[in-house]
């Protein structure tokens, strides 16, 4: 997670995004390496951003602009649209109140951490 200003476009966060994806864990003796792929909506479908994402061993795959809807990643991007709707749930986060960008860091660490926790939590059950 990264919080930027209300006014920034998303395009803008990926390179400090990728290179804030810490490497997978694989088996013990193996290399770590970083994910398969990545997917992104129609608005990294630019040939920068995808070389962007190759270069660093990773495959891009972005919605394609001027296409119908319907492609496919919106069963991979569900969980993303899902994480921000329970994080919308929380009401101090919902609008911004804060005036120092720390406190509400803070406070976004800790939602997150609480829904990775109740999500865990619920499949280990």
């Amino acid at each position: 997670m990264a919080l930027t200003g209300g006014n920034r476009h998303v395009i803008t966060q990926l390179t400090p995004l990728l290179e804030a994806i810490p490497p997978v864990r694989g088996r013990r003796g193996r290399p770590r390496r970083r994910p398969d792929s990545l997917y992104a909506d129609r608005a990294y479908d630019f040939d920068k951003h995808r070389n962007l994402v190759r270069a660093r061993g990773i495959e891009p795959r972005f919605a394609r602009r001027s296409t119908e809807h319907g492609s496919g990643l919106g069963v991979h991007r569900w969980v993303v649209e899902q994480t921000i709707a329970l994080l919308h749930w929380i009401r101090r986060l919902r609008t911004r109140w804060e005036i120092r960008d720390d406190i509400h860091q803070a406070f976004l660490s800790i939602a997150c951490s609480i829904i990775c926790w109740r999500r865990l939590n619920k499949h280990s059950i």
